[in-house]
């Protein structure tokens, strides 16, 4: 089944996530009309061909005409004018970069597999168990279907007594008009009706009580689940968004909890109308102790406070700011470059449409701090909230927010206690929403979470690891001097925050071994990876030595991070790399294994992130030896991939015929079956472009790379495998006799590669 199909069967708190991958950027249109074209194309391979993206620009646009071809033969005038609006805008975005469009649509698709998959893992956890999350989810819910039967109750019951009321004052003044009359009742008659009347009135009274006091218990019940609602799960849906920013599992579905906000906001809407009932039921007949005169402003008050409470928490920050160049690393933000960020009002009635205007404020009510920088908010910072079109819901969308840092005479730097990306921001929200049945205004503010401002991209990596930091331990989203004395972190929180930087950009994340790898690290051996560890802010993230050759523990799981988006994303994501590994846990693995197995791991002394492999061998006493290659680099790994090392990789000596000493990838899965998929493929020969001159002649020879490590002869062994025949006949039509001997004289033990020469053969 199609990655669109399937999607669109999933659970509404997952068709969310996908509706958060669309914008006008890349309107949700062209997925849906284009789905089976769009997924048929390699967008990964897209993204790094400037003349291939612009192909396929052009082959979408294509498909957008035939798109609107199809509407045109069903007289659909509306989704016509749709596509030309679409294509249009695409034009203006793309026109000029449509390497951007691809690496949208690559980044969406690999979002939705990632959506898909956590569904698919989510409903496998959940068989056979209800999650508490769903048991209180479900107790919410009874809740909500409490408060709308008292409310449907209570407008039956304020039916029946104005029918009740009704027919009291018929009787009345039907017995009035029967006692002026000539010929009435005789007295034993008039003495029943006026029993009869007595016997209404007394009835209508407790109605009346009933109808207060039932009203009374359902605010009482109204007030409860509010409550509920402020106090707990609006709360826990925050610090649920916060994991999110973070790389955790993604936030339960806002929907839900506006649907919880709006049921109550209708509630109280009808008690209020029934309360203006009752006072024209009053207007027509009191008496002395009557309830509703008692009661009546009383019951209105509260029925009003508590929406004026409702209506004040109803405005959160659905999607915190982040710049559309980084998705993945929301809440840092770099001057001069746009950011968006998204409103919602979790009360979804219609008669708050176009109501609300939100204005956009920096550091707002943020007292003077020496020596921290100030920013002005650039762009369109006034927005009116509207009904979305895909879903109903009440929101605005900040597209096009830039800061710019504000000029202070005086050098800065010297005065400020911290340093820029330790220096915490806000970003805060404001409307006012009239209430026109009763003439007051309310007051709406909204917060995103901590925010940190970069001049220069290289500060990114610091300023997200202020961000992991942050949310990591705190859910108080105005402290914005945690910094000045952050707390520590315990293994055990910030073990599960590393995995997911993982698997927020692979399908992978750390497992026990690789984390307790990090541990040691941090903690020391000593510690055995103790969940209770304390971690300081400076040891995670500032470098401790004066050594220049040293580096902060976050900056080299950023490199690592980089390295493997870049260059080894499908060797990890299919576990072929083990990654974090110790020298002697990587031995212990690799002791009782036979001669050529090895293993992969990344290098702990490359600050940029660089990987090794390492493999056993065996002396003429069957002793265990083992050899590291000299780590590649992403400057190496950009000139020949990793699966291409390993199947040319040779070990040369003086006298010895270079062979490749890697047979099995660790515990033993044979080297070509574990990397085989990732060989390049042969290359055609092309067909000449200018059929009339022929193809192009060129002098120019052809290279092929192979990495080789020379080594001494005493670390030879008769036990290692000889190169083939077959192998050594290829590798001579490659590389002459001299150049072998040349590399055999060289002396020491390095790691070099041999550029491989074959002229190109003559096509005629």
């Amino acid at each position: 089944m199609a990655q669109w199909c399937q999607l669109q069967m999933l659970d509404c708190k997952y068709l969310e996530q996908v509706d958060q991958l669309y914008d006008d950027s890349f309107p949700m249109d062209i997925r849906q009309y284009l789905s089976k074209w769009i997924e048929s194309i390699d967008w990964d391979t897209v993204a790094i061909q400037d003349s291939l993206a612009t192909v396929r620009f052009h082959d979408l646009l294509a498909q957008l005409d035939d798109q609107h071809s199809r509407f045109a033969l069903d007289n659909n005038f509306l989704l016509q004018h749709n596509i030309r609006k679409i294509k249009r805008n695409l034009q203006d975005r793309f026109q000029e970069d449509p390497v951007h469009m691809a690496m949208i649509i690559s980044r969406n698709l690999k979002e939705e597999k990632k959506i898909l998959e956590n569904a698919k893992t989510t409903e496998q956890e959940g068989e056979g168990t209800v999650s508490a999350m769903v048991v209180e989810k479900q107790k919410l819910d009874n809740k909500v279907k409490e408060m709308k039967d008292r409310v449907q109750m209570a407008d039956q019951n304020i039916k029946n007594l104005e029918d009740v009321q009704d027919e009291y004052d018929f009787q009345v003044n039907t017995l009035k008009n029967r006692e002026n009359e000539m010929n009435g009742m005789t007295p034993k008659e008039l003495e029943k009706e006026k029993m009869t009347v007595g016997r209404m009135c007394l009835d209508l009274k407790a109605k009346r009580q009933d109808m207060v006091t039932q009203l009374t218990d359902l605010l009482n019940v109204t007030q409860a689940l509010l409550s509920d609602l402020i106090s707990e799960e609006l709360p826990e849906w925050r610090q649920r968004q916060q994991i999110a920013c973070i790389g955790g599992p993604p936030n339960a579905c806002v929907d839900q909890l506006q649907n919880w906000f709006t049921s109550v906001a209708e509630s109280l809407q009808q008690v209020r109308q029934h309360l203006k009932k009752l006072q024209e039921l009053e207007q027509k007949f009191t008496y002395d102790s009557d309830p509703i005169t008692q009661k009546k402003a009383y019951l209105e008050a509260r029925a009003l406070d508590l929406l004026k409470n409702l209506l004040s928490n109803s405005l959160v920050v659905e999607r915190q700011p982040c710049m559309p160049t980084h998705p993945q690393r929301p809440l840092v933000l770099k001057t001069g470059v746009q950011f968006t960020v998204k409103l919602r009002f979790l009360v979804k009635l219609q008669e708050f449409n176009y109501q609300l205007k939100v204005k956009a404020m920096f550091d707002k009510d943020v007292t003077e701090k020496k020596g921290f920088r100030k920013f002005n908010i650039l762009g369109t910072n006034t927005k009116v909230m509207n009904m979305e079109e895909s879903n109903g819901s009440l929101a605005a969308e900040f597209r096009h927010l830039q800061l710019k840092e504000q000029k202070v005479a005086g050098n800065r730097t010297n005065e400020g206690p911290l340093i820029v990306t330790e220096e915490l921001h806000s970003l805060s929200f404001e409307s006012e929403l009239q209430l026109n049945q009763s003439g007051l205004d309310i007051k709406l503010e909204a917060m995103s979470l901590p925010v940190v401002v970069i001049s220069n991209v290289c500060q990114l990596p610091s300023g997200w690891a202020s961000i992991l930091w942050y949310n990591m331990l705190t859910t108080e989203p105005k402290n914005l001097k945690f910094f000045l004395t952050p707390p520590t972190a315990k293994w055990s929180q910030l073990s599960e925050v590393l995995s997911w930087q993982f698997s927020a950009v692979t399908k992978r994340g750390l497992n026990q071994e690789q984390l307790n790898m990090l541990a040691d690290k941090l903690l020391g051996a000593k510690a055995q990876s103790n969940p209770e560890g304390q971690i300081p802010w400076i040891k995670f993230c500032k470098q401790q030595s004066a050594n220049e050759k040293a580096f902060p523990f976050w900056l080299w799981i950023e490199g690592i991070l980089d390295l493997i988006k870049r260059h080894l994303l499908s060797l990890w994501n299919d576990g072929s790399i083990m990654g974090f590994l110790s020298k002697e846990r990587e031995k212990a693995l690799l002791s009782d294994k036979c001669p050529g197995n090895f293993l992969l791991r990344f290098s702990e002394s490359s600050r940029e992130g660089a990987i090794t492999f390492t493999w056993i061998e065996h002396d003429v006493h069957d002793k265990p030896l083992f050899h590291s290659v000299e780590p590649y680099t992403k400057k190496d790994l950009s000139a020949v991939s990793l699966p291409d090392i390993i199947r040319t990789y040779k070990v040369m000596a003086a006298e010895n015929i270079p062979e490749n000493p890697l047979r099995f990838l660790y515990p033993n899965i044979p080297k070509d079956k574990a990397f085989g998929k990732y060989y390049p493929k042969p290359s055609e020969t092309p067909e000449p472009m200018d059929v009339e001159n022929g193809p192009e002649k060129t002098s120019y020879m052809k290279t092929l790379l192979i990495s080789v490590s020379e080594v001494h002869p005493s670390r030879l062994h008769d036990n290692m495998m000889p190169m083939s025949p077959d192998d050594y006949k290829v590798l001579t039509q490659y590389v002459s006799p001299r150049d072998i001997d040349a590399v055999a004289n060289i002396s020491g033990f390095g790691d070099f590669d041999v550029q491989m020469s074959a002229e190109f053969s003559d096509p005629n």
